[in-house]
């Protein structure tokens, strides 16, 4: 097993490109740290390019068969590679997956939400409620982020996840579509759960795009009782996403 002692050797400074979103888009691959992410990408079939890892004894056997490359590093190299201020010592250059799409009947549509642990809460809330896709409008976070994915835990290898134009993905959905809005709404709980539904949210300040708003079947607010003027919308999402599964 090959022994990389120096950041500027050049498998890990192509690992530290995938920093970038442009990079990750150009190459279709991603970074990402820690055991369990690894762990999961693994269980969930994900190609794992290489890893990269401080303590060869501490990883398993079979997920070191399963990596196309295995890369032995030391602290220094883990520190340039990490997104964090103590590094786990584990990294893996990962495909990222091709999702399927088709037949999707429980969606979430994200409109441009740029918090990384507000859309990674959202993915592993939809991961948990089993919903079947979830769609994001151009100018949302990516999901491949590093803080989106630690805040994820690992559910954006669970579930499939795409970009594209939410009005026209709101034009051929064949079920309700619900949006998040103050005006024109109806308290949720007044919405029955159901077998197929999408639910949109929108960006933390400026809310859901007013022109996909009057797309969608009903608007939905949820009650504020105490003295908070809002809900931060992992939160809003969640509550709103269990309500409709039933």
């Amino acid at each position: 097993m090959e022994m990389i002692t120096s950041a500027q050797n050049s498998k890990v400074k192509n690992a530290n490109k995938l920093k970038k979103k442009r990079d990750r888009d150009k190459t279709g691959q991603a970074l990402i740290e820690g055991y369990h992410l690894i762990e999961e990408a693994y269980q969930s079939t994900v190609k794992i390019k290489q890893l990269f890892v401080v303590d060869v004894e501490r990883l398993d056997e079979e997920l070191m068969t399963y990596a196309e490359e295995v890369f032995e590093i030391n602290l220094k190299v883990a520190e340039s590679l990490s997104g964090t201020v103590t590094p786990q010592g584990f990294f893996a250059v990962i495909e990222k997956p091709v999702p399927e799409t088709t037949q999707a009947k429980q969606v979430l549509l994200v409109d441009c939400i740029q918090d990384p642990g507000n859309l990674g809460t959202l993915i592993r809330t939809a991961d948990a409620a089993g919903l079947d896709l979830i769609v994001l409008e151009k100018g949302t976070a990516d999901p491949y982020q590093d803080k989106v994915l630690r805040a994820s835990q690992g559910s954006v290898f669970h579930i499939p996840i795409i970009t594209q134009e939410l009005s026209e993905f709101i034009d051929h959905f064949e079920g309700n579509v619900y949006g998040t809005a103050l005006e024109n709404a109806l308290p949720y709980q007044q919405i029955p759960s159901q077998d197929n539904f999408a639910l949109l949210l929108g960006n933390e300040g400026e809310g859901v795009n007013a022109d996909l708003l009057n797309k969608t079947t009903q608007n939905l607010t949820i009650p504020i009782y105490g003295k908070a003027e809002s809900l931060n919308v992992a939160i809003a999402g969640s509550i709103v996403m269990y309500h409709l599964k039933g």
